[in-house]
């Protein structure tokens, strides 16, 4: 006889599924957005008053890199590589160093609305450029503005590190007053040098400070590849202790990081990144505010992503904005300072808006 079991007997619940991994979009973000970059790049080198086909652009671009190609008529040549080449190189360096100078500087003071102006990079360096064109110095020729914008915003951070430092560590609200205190005070420097300046002196200066990539040269590029270089290098490795400072100094401290080590060191390269950012181009606001902001959003706020990824973005970001400065409005040429300052303004209250809908506010 077999056996046969009752029919109530109840059966082995099934296995549940397996769960899908999830999969890490950060790399295909980084991609995209470095696509993006070489499309926008190879846009804005051939569009203007005199437009040249991609066909041409990659042709030259080949030849000088000796893989073939073929060289362009005289009047092409020139304008691709001594107008808009360098237009764009300079764009490039100046958001890649913007944006990752953002990103450190939330990262460090753990505060989503940090950017490199608060610790007075940008207004100390709009004093050295101000004052050279007031009082007319040219000691560097064509180069006095842009020295003395990079030696005095670095300056100034320094005088702010230093004020704020105390019984050998400096806490994070004491450096960010203090660097509310150093800006207003070289904005009523640039006040009273504006106050004694004549007509000409001030249209330059409103015009610096409007921010623009109009003067943009190889010479120029190659004076902030250096800074910009090491900056873009030395960030990424401390992409680990920036996380663990996330936890809070205390909890940061107990895992062993240096916290006020790092703290100098990655203010440090803020300086250098920004101030030589504002030396060649001026003031221009948000692409360090805005662009680590969104792809945090994206992404989330691991900072072996963050950084490389906001550098990334904001030299789109520029790139973009700049083609669109020069453009818009041809033949005149909108101040590119205004037109990020004209778009970001916008879209970051918008993420704030979003925020605070889905989080309720940043406390």
């Amino acid at each position: 006889m077999t056996a046969t079991l009752p029919e109530n007997t109840a059966t082995a619940p099934a296995a549940p599924p397996a769960e899908r991994p999830v999969r890490d979009r950060r790399p295909l973000l980084l991609g995209g957005l470095a696509a993006a970059l070489l499309a926008v790049a190879l846009l804005a080198a051939g569009t203007g008053a005199y437009a040249i086909p991609l066909g041409d652009i990659l042709a030259s671009l080949a030849h000088r890199a000796h893989l073939g190609g073929h060289p362009l008529e005289r009047v092409p040549e020139s304008v691709l590589w001594n107008v808009r080449l360098p237009r764009v190189a300079l764009a490039l360096l100046v958001g890649a160093a913007l944006g990752c100078a953002g990103a450190l500087m939330q990262g460090v003071f753990g505060n989503p609305l940090a950017e490199p102006a608060v610790i007075g990079v940008s207004s100390g360096g709009a004093v050295g450029a101000v004052g050279c064109i007031v009082l007319g110095l040219d000691a560097l020729g064509s180069w006095t503005v842009t020295a003395a914008a990079f030696a005095t915003g670095l300056l100034t951070v320094g005088v702010v590190y230093a004020m704020s430092r105390s019984g050998g560590r400096t806490e994070v609200v004491t450096l960010l007053l203090t660097g509310v205190a150093v800006n207003a005070f070289c904005g009523a420097l640039i006040g009273l040098l504006l106050f004694t300046a004549d007509t000409a002196a001030i249209s330059q200066v409103t015009f610096w400070q409007l921010g623009s990539l109009s003067q943009a040269s190889w010479t120029k590029v190659l004076a902030v590849l250096p800074f910009a270089a090491l900056g873009l290098a030395v960030a990424p490795r401390h992409a680990r202790r920036l996380d663990l400072l996330a936890l809070g100094e205390r909890p940061a401290r107990h895992l062993g990081v240096d916290v006020e080590r790092m703290r100098i060191v990655l203010i440090t390269v803020v300086a250098l990144l920004t101030a030589a950012a504002v030396a060649v181009s001026g003031i221009i606001g948000f692409v360090g505010l805005v662009v680590p902001h969104l792809l945090r959003m994206l992404a989330g706020p691991g900072h072996r992503f963050l950084l490389p990824a906001s550098a990334v973005g904001g030299a789109l970001v520029l790139v973009a904005g700049d083609l669109a400065a020069r453009t818009l409005a041809a033949p005149a040429e909108l101040p590119l300072g205004v037109l990020t300052a004209l778009i970001g303004s916008p879209f970051f209250f918008w993420l704030l808006r979003r925020t605070r809908r889905r989080q309720g506010g940043w406390a």
